[in-house]
Formats: C-alpha cells, structure tokens, sequence
C-alpha cells in the first residue's frame, strides 16, 4: 500500500487543484475539427486567459464551471484557439476526476476482477478496490505526463474536436486517427506524441505499486495496448457524446458543448 501513495497523491492533488483553480470562462459554440486543409491555412489565435476565482468560492465556481464545460468530457474543445500550459495542467485536473474517468475506472475494475487481472490484487471487495484505486491512480498519471508535460513540452492540443457531419464508418476513422494524429498549438497536423508517450509512461510508474507478479514488461505493454484500445473507444463515445446527451439529456451541458 506504501507504493500506491505517490500515485494516489497525483490524483489527490488533481482533486484539490481542480476545485482550487475552477475559474469563469466565456462560453463558445462547440467547433467543427478543422480540415487538413484547414489546418495548414490557419493562423494562431489569440487566447485570453480568465482571471482566477476566489479559492473560498472553489465549491460555487466548480458547479458554474461544470455548466459550461463536459462533465463527462472535459477534454471537448471548445474554441480552436491554442492552450497555455496552464490551461493544459487544468485540463489535465479536469479530465482526472471527470465522470467518465471514474466510470471507465469502475468498468476497468470490473473486468479485471472477473478475468483476475492484476492477478495479485486477488478477489473480494478489497481486490476490486485496489483494482479501481490503481485504475484511477493511472489515469492520474497519464493525464500528467500525457496532457500538461509533453503537450507543454512539445507544443500539441491534447483536447477532442469532434467532426460534425460524418456517416459512422467516418466517425470511427477519424477516432482512430485521432489516436495516432493530433493538432499542434499553431494547428498544424502532429504524430500525436503526448497521447502515445504519456500512457507509456503512466504504465511504467504504475509498475511501481503494481503486484510483483504483474510488473513484467509483457504486463507492462499488454496494459500499455488496452490503454490504446480504450482510447479508441473513448473517442468514438466523444464523437457522439453532444449529440447523445442533448437527446437524453443525461448530464446537464452547456450550449458551449452542444453541437
């Protein structure tokens, strides 16, 4: 257990940051991913970062906050302007205790409890606590090393922009190139580098509170494959999601997220 705290205190951390720094921001109309035409032609804009809130109304500002931006997907552009790296730390505190993290880490504990993955975590509810506990403390991780250091670092937008328009076989190809490509901050089209680095780099840390018997490099990769593939999936879902929520009306959005 000693081995899970650092992690455990990145996602603390993010918690904390997330409420410490909820700020107001101006609501934008959700935008169309910009063609590869599209992007070699635009020129960078302008971003107007907003002044941060009293840390003392935190709780207010967080609930005014998530009615403007995704509950669910926090990581949906809202404007095609560039992120600051401290917008990109945000957005990475954001997208750690966002909804869809936390559902994805319960399914992802799920299974791994039915197929006895980490084997060394066992069954039982403690099993399925620490299976949940580490799947959270690896989105942490990867939101960390993925979202704010190489996208900082390397000049890219780790948000979604969701391509309005497309027939379903479409949306499922542009997911899984969005696995692959990204945009950089000046809108150029990238080798998504901070999206394929970071989850590696979150799985070799995981290695550190990982059982014994499931810190191999085998584990390491297959872990590092099922990160990809739920990418995947997730992007798909974020493809969809205006759409399906504005239909449902599951969780409460803002028109900055509707398409």
């Amino acid at each position: 257990m000693a081995s899970l705290l650092p992690t455990i205190a990145v996602l603390l951390f993010f918690l904390l940051f997330n409420t410490a720094v909820a700020q107001r921001s101006e609501t934008h109309s959700l935008p169309n991913a910009p063609s590869q035409t599209e992007q070699s032609s635009q020129t960078q804009q302008p971003v107007t970062t907003p002044r941060a809130a009293n840390p003392i109304q935190g709780g207010v500002e967080v609930v005014r906050l998530l009615e403007r931006k995704s509950l669910v997907f926090p990581d949906l552009a809202t404007n095609q302007g560039p992120l600051t790296s401290w917008q990109k730390l945000k957005l990475a505190a954001n997208n750690s205790v966002a909804l869809s993290t936390i559902f994805s880490a319960a399914a992802g504990a799920a299974y791994g409890q039915a197929v006895n993955s980490p084997s060394g975590y066992r069954q039982g509810a403690e099993g399925y606590g620490k299976r949940f506990g580490a799947d959270m403390a690896r989105s942490a991780s990867e939101n960390l090393f993925g979202t704010f250091l190489l996208a900082s670092a390397l000049h890219q937008d780790p948000r979604f922009y969701v391509r309005k328009n497309l027939s379903f076989m479409q949306s499922v190809e542009y997911s899984a190139n969005r696995v692959i490509f990204t945009r950089s901050d000046s809108g150029e089209k990238e080798i998504n580098y901070s999206g394929l680095i970071g989850p590696l780099m979150a799985e070799g840390l995981a290695n550190a509170y990982y059982p014994d018997e499931n810190r191999t490099v085998g584990s390491t990769f297959t872990r590092y494959a099922s990160d990809l593939g739920w990418r995947f999936g997730g992007n798909l879902l974020r493809q969809y999601w205006p759409s399906i929520n504005r239909k449902l009306r599951l969780v409460p959005e803002s028109s900055s997220t509707n398409p």
